[in-house]
């Protein structure tokens, strides 16, 4: 006679603690996947800063940082909804909504969206000495590493070769390689120099420097020119790296961080305002972050905003 009852008060237990379970499980299901570049870049430790502030502030919320092949890798998994947020170089971003094939987008990429304009990745051409290269066009006959394929790196060199009038047929060897490999081989002799987009005193460069003699080799303003938009001609300030004593003129392309169509709307909208809430963190983590301003948070957008990002904006009084 007692038997029953407290069997369906078990029953009854186990039913309340699944739901229970259910519950927390449907919370834990929130998660932000940062998806960033080679971890000895700029992307990758700004990436773990903004999973840091995400996770420490969005209440339910799960955060991974994911280290990846960098802009044109992270836009089609962000298509494909496999990330919430990431970085990307502005061209990539722009030919990822028009679909370029050629450069690694088999359609037009159209849930993907936009969070922020950042900082500036500066094309770094950093060379051995030895080598002799001073500017672009001395990497012809040279061994040369042009970033992982297909990433926006990548892409990168071959708009500054081919606006310098060579291509890869003029280069001894090609590699396609990121930043800390592509140092190893410089490093052993293996490679003459590489071909890096990036922000201003990447790790891999300083590294570099501080093991053996380095030129940081000169992109004409011309050459820069002749591509147009969204490069622009600057310079790499003397200083930045050791035994850099003079500035290097250089060619910059905007940054920006994505997310998709599939995202809520109040998760775009913590994700910005918790980034420049907390500039000082993302300052902390790399200095490149100094140059991210609510300013030019907008500026060179190739496609949409997200409405949650878009929501902030109307806060704080940019758009």
């Amino acid at each position: 006679m007692i038997r029953q009852p407290l069997r369906l008060l078990a029953g009854t237990t186990l039913a309340l603690s699944l739901l229970g379970g259910a519950t927390v499980a449907s919370k834990a299901q929130e998660f932000i996947n940062v998806l960033t570049g080679g971890t000895s870049g700029v992307y990758y430790p700004l990436g773990v800063a903004l999973s840091e502030m995400y996770g420490a502030n969005m209440d339910g919320v799960r955060t991974q940082v994911q280290s990846t092949k960098a802009s044109v890798e992270n836009l089609n998994l962000l298509q494909d909804q496999r990330g919430e947020i990431a970085f990307a170089l502005g061209d990539s971003v722009a030919f990822a909504w028009e679909g370029n094939e050629e450069v690694g987008f088999s359609e037009p990429l159209t849930d993907i969206r936009a969070i922020a304009a950042i900082y500036p990745n500066y094309i770094q051409i950093v060379a051995s000495e030895e080598s002799g290269i001073e500017t672009v066009a001395d990497l012809a006959g040279k061994r040369v590493s042009v970033g992982a394929p297909a990433s926006g790196t990548e892409l990168n060199a071959r708009a500054i070769l081919a606006a310098a009038g060579m291509s890869y047929d003029d280069l001894a060897l090609v590699e396609y390689l990121p930043y800390a490999e592509s140092a190893e081989l410089i490093k052993n002799r293996q490679l003459d120099a590489t071909l890096q987009s990036s922000g201003l005193g990447v790790a891999f460069i300083k590294d570099l420097a501080a093991t053996m003699p380095i030129t940081i080799v000169e992109v004409p303003a011309d050459v820069v020119e002749s591509i147009g938009a969204p490069y622009v001609a600057t310079v790499i300030p003397a200083g930045t790296y050791e035994g850099q004593d003079e500035d290097v003129s250089t060619a910059a392309v905007g940054n920006q961080l994505v997310t998709h169509a599939g995202v809520s709307d109040e998760t775009a909208y913590q994700m910005t305002k918790l980034m420049f809430e907390n500039l000082d963190q993302m300052v902390a983590a790399h200095a490149a972050a100094r140059d991210i301003s609510l300013d030019t948070a907008l500026d060179g957008l190739a496609i949409p905003l997200h409405p949650g990002a878009e929501r902030y904006y109307q806060e704080a009084g940019v758009q």
